[in-house]
């Protein structure tokens, strides 16, 4: 590339299979996403994309093939190292997994946390990303008694706070009201601006037209088209 940094893979899945049992959830798919990429998985309920991405974050362990993250080949991947993986990974769940007894501050904190930053550093950090994503006034209040399109606000905080490299989003958008549709993706789209990989799961075709991003659809476990 002539002025400028050339971009590398930060994630690679070579002649990929995931099964339970009998049930084949993945067949043979071989994929590379580019640093700061975006990339939209599509596909009906059931097609395998919410399996692909636990694969990236080590939730399931490959049937056959490899998947390498940001160089780290995750089938030979040693236990102690798996949280320096993640550390690399943002993910934004479905349905949110917020921990309902701690406040949208603690659950965001846990990140930092986690990884061994002093306390004045977390609150600094922590009060910056609240603000960001517009919950800075909400940083008290337990997850049951906010909206769900908070509830993404806080799992989207949760994920950035640690400046992850990848950002992994299942059906961000899925049980969400448009305007609070429209907040989410405005948000990654931020994180995406200032460097991030985004890789998000989705079967909403609209969130897909609206944005820029490589679509990889996916049909009963199996790589059909991307463009």
């Amino acid at each position: 590339m002539i002025g400028g940094k050339e971009k590398s893979p930060v994630i690679r899945m070579y002649h990929v299979h995931k099964s339970y049992g009998t049930k084949k959830a993945l067949t043979d798919i071989s994929l590379e996403l580019m640093e700061n990429e975006r990339v939209f998985i599509s596909g009906a309920s059931g097609a395998g994309k919410t399996t692909l991405l636990k694969l990236i974050y080590l939730a399931e362990p490959v049937t056959r093939g490899q998947v390498l993250v940001d160089g780290m080949n995750l089938s030979r991947i040693v236990p102690k190292r798996i949280p320096f993986l993640r550390r690399k990974l943002g993910i934004i769940f479905q349905d949110f997994k917020l921990i309902p007894d701690k406040t949208v501050f603690e659950n965001v904190a846990l990140v930092l946390e986690a990884a061994g930053h002093k306390r004045r550093f977390v609150e600094k950090k922590v009060k910056s990303v609240l603000r960001v994503v517009g919950m800075e006034d909400k940083k008290d209040a337990l997850p049951p008694g906010l909206s769900g399109g908070e509830q993404q606000c806080v799992a989207v905080a949760r994920a950035v706070v640690g400046n992850p490299k990848i950002i992994l989003a299942d059906e961000p958008t899925g049980s969400l009201d448009p305007g609070s549709a429209r907040k989410i993706l405005a948000l990654l789209d931020h994180y995406h601006r200032n460097g991030a990989t985004l890789l998000i799961a989705t079967h909403d075709r609209e969130l897909i037209r609206r944005a820029d991003g490589r679509v990889v659809h996916l049909d009963k476990g199996r790589l059909v088209s991307h463009r």
